[in-house]
């Protein structure tokens, strides 16, 4: 699944941040790469009133940021590409405030959380511990940094 996210509709939702912060939007973007990492899902953010100059759409990895320019919506932008995407927009997850873009991104077979909603499971994740699997190389234990310790200071260990 892949979330498609409006940014200024789910900043308000977040404890401690407003949209009146200067960097608003990178603050909540490095918030959902840390959700989308630890989740291990993807998200495309939406921003709309993007400055002339501003690229459309920017970053990679887990997080991708469309930045829509002025004189459109992130909400139209969204639909846009949803529609775009055709049968497979099953496969992703809108977050919104606005009904009117619920209702269509439901039309088009997408799954639809309020701003709310999102906003509650992103801090929930963010606030969980950590925890590492056997598989994981994880955090050394005591008796192997003891081992580390006595293997490197031992003269003449030829350790190359």
């Amino acid at each position: 699944m892949t979330l498609i996210i409006d940014g200024h509709n789910l900043i308000p939702k977040i404890p401690g941040m407003q949209l009146s912060d200067m960097d608003d939007e990178s603050q909540l973007v490095g918030l959902v790469r840390e959700y989308c990492r630890r989740r291990r899902v993807k998200a495309e953010v939406f921003f709309d009133g993007a400055l002339p100059g501003a690229k459309a759409g920017s970053g990679g990895g887990l997080v991708r940021v469309h930045n829509v320019r002025k004189g459109k919506t992130a909400d139209s932008a969204m639909i846009a590409h949803l529609a775009g995407l055709g049968k497979a927009a099953r496969n992703f997850i809108l977050v919104s405030a606005d009904r009117q873009v619920q209702s269509e991104a439901r039309a088009l077979g997408c799954v639809v959380l309020s701003t709310e909603q999102f906003a509650a499971e992103l801090m929930n994740t963010l606030s969980q511990v950590e925890v590492y699997s056997k598989d994981d190389a994880g955090p050394l234990k005591g008796e192997e940094v003891d081992k580390w310790l006595d293997i490197f200071s031992k003269p003449n260990n030829n350790v190359s």
